[in-house]
């Protein structure tokens, strides 16, 4: 598997609680390689990963599935209905500042702006 597939699978495996960046995993994969824990070789322009049987081993020893960490005690339907929020709040805007006037654009701004603020005032504990 390549690193961006484990990316991935992390991700599906958390069910999107935890997706490592790149900039993480690859170091984490060299230095795993760099220990005998997993071994690499190029295919069709990738690089691509395996455990060693010491890697095995460590996997077998080891702790518990990180994404099952990040998983645990996630309220999936709560998550739903955040991102849902989140990304139809993105989509109206999105759409006034694709197809609005500069004063209707400029207004929207504004809105996010002060639905920023408000969210933060709420961990503030003001109203």
């Amino acid at each position: 598997m390549h690193g961006y597939e484990m990316i991935q699978e992390i991700a599906e495996r958390s069910g999107g609680a935890w997706k490592p960046s790149p900039g993480s995993v690859y170091p984490t994969l060299q230095l795993l390689e760099d220990e005998g824990l997993i071994i690499s070789e190029s295919e069709g322009g990738k690089k691509l990963f395996s455990l060693t049987e010491a890697g095995r081993t460590a996997a077998e020893d080891g702790p518990e599935a990180p994404w099952e960490e990040a998983s645990r005690g996630v309220d999936w339907e709560a998550l739903g209905e955040i991102r849902q929020a989140g990304f139809g709040l993105m989509e109206a805007f999105g759409q006034v500042w694709k197809t609005g006037s500069k004063e209707q654009r400029d207004k929207a701004l504004a809105v996010i702006n002060e639905a920023r603020k408000k969210l933060y005032l709420i961990l503030a504990d003001e109203h």
